[in-house]
């Protein structure tokens, strides 16, 4: 039986944690026990993990340099005494490597979630350094690996395991008119809507203010499509305000947080993200899983998802116009819409399972294992 401790900052309800939680609860038992550690604060997963029989222990990290929650890290890894100590983004990668260092931990990975063009020149170094005691580095995409090795990290330490989600079984398409009907209704919206979506935190790396200009341009063109923007974050106030400015207040809905998403997506007609950076999202999984053509920014991550032309288009970083141009195209020909909505499911189907997430850090414990 192998003992993995899996750190990261949070539990809260993103990516990583999402992905954290799906490997933590479904790693075969037979062969490993698994124990989660939250380094700074708990969050919605931590029910999740408990209901699967996943210990979880929180730290309790106060400051971005915390002494004490090093100590007490350190403390109880030392504790715990697991084989693998794998963390997770760049608090648990530096505070989770050094700890398991001084705990002795024979085996240690790191995994790199999103490209961090954040990072400064000293947490780049903080990288570095501890990946001369790191096994391997685990990433959710390509893209990840080749920022960092441009970063001058260790190139043959690099595991690429994609992220996984499950695919829904999508409803007949009149089980798909009546929940569209309602949830036009519950909008306020006339019932030959389109509907535009995206799904994210309302913060800057999102871009959100590119999509909401967008529906200038396609107010300009069309009367009948409305953006649905689903998620919660410090900058909503901002876009709504900007909503406001752009004059396309009446044709953009800020949703909040839903616990639907998955039943949502299918009543959309297309999906936007214009991030700057992502690592590999979660939100554009979805909805490609549920037939979704969508319309991304040209970044690594999505890069990985979407292939322009055949499962939706893609966008230079800022060119607003063009999320309003390709949206407007998508909706103008239904064949094509079908065409992409397919292939994006069929995509997911193939490549970006949860087994195969599974099967991947399997594979990769096994393997640092063996040395």
């Amino acid at each position: 039986m192998i003992k993995i401790l899996l750190i990261i900052p949070t539990l809260d309800q993103s990516g990583a944690e999402k992905q954290l939680a799906l490997l933590a609860s479904r790693l075969p038992k037979d062969q490993f026990e698994v124990h989660v550690c939250a380094l700074t604060r708990s969050g919605p997963y931590e029910d999740v993990l408990r209901e699967a029989g996943i210990p979880v222990t929180v730290i309790g990290k106060s400051w971005k340099a915390d002494p004490f929650a090093y100590w007490r890290l350190r403390k109880f890894i030392q504790q715990l005494k697991p084989d693998i100590v794998h963390t997770w983004l760049f608090a648990a990668n530096s505070y989770g490597r050094k700890a398991a260092l001084a705990a002795k931990v024979p085996h240690i990975i790191c995994g790199e979630r999103c490209v961090d063009p954040w990072k400064a020149g000293y947490e780049l170094f903080i990288d570095r350094y501890l990946d001369r005691s790191t096994d391997k580095i685990a990433v959710n995409s390509s893209g990840i690996q080749d920022f960092y090795v441009h970063k001058k990290r260790d190139a043959n330490k690099f595991v690429v395991i994609p992220n996984g989600i499950e695919a829904p079984e999508l409803p007949s398409p009149d089980v798909l008119s009546v929940r569209k009907k309602a949830l036009l209704e519950e909008l306020g919206l006339p019932l030959d809507s389109r509907l535009l979506c995206t799904v994210g935190r309302l913060w800057p790396q999102k871009n959100m203010k590119d999509i909401i200009w967008a529906m200038d341009i396609m107010q300009r063109v069309r009367d009948d499509t409305h953006l649905l923007i689903i998620g919660e974050g410090p900058q909503r106030w901002r876009l709504e305000r900007f909503a406001q400015q752009a004059n396309v207040g009446p044709r953009v809905h800020f949703l909040g947080h839903r616990d639907d998403v998955r039943e949502l997506l299918p009543l959309t007609d297309c999906f936007l993200l214009a991030s700057g950076y992502e690592g590999q999202s979660n939100a554009l999984m979805e909805a490609m899983a549920a037939g979704l053509p969508a319309v991304v920014s040209d970044i690594p991550g999505n890069r990985d998802l979407v292939i322009h032309e055949e499962t939706g288009f893609t966008v230079p970083v800022g060119h607003r116009a063009e999320y309003g141009r390709l949206a407007n195209k998508i909706l103008e020909d239904d064949q094509l819409r079908s065409k992409f909505g397919t292939n994006a499911r069929q995509r997911i189907l193939d490549h970006f399972t949860i087994d195969q997430m599974i099967q991947g850090h399997v594979d990769l414990y096994q393997q640092v294992m063996s040395k």
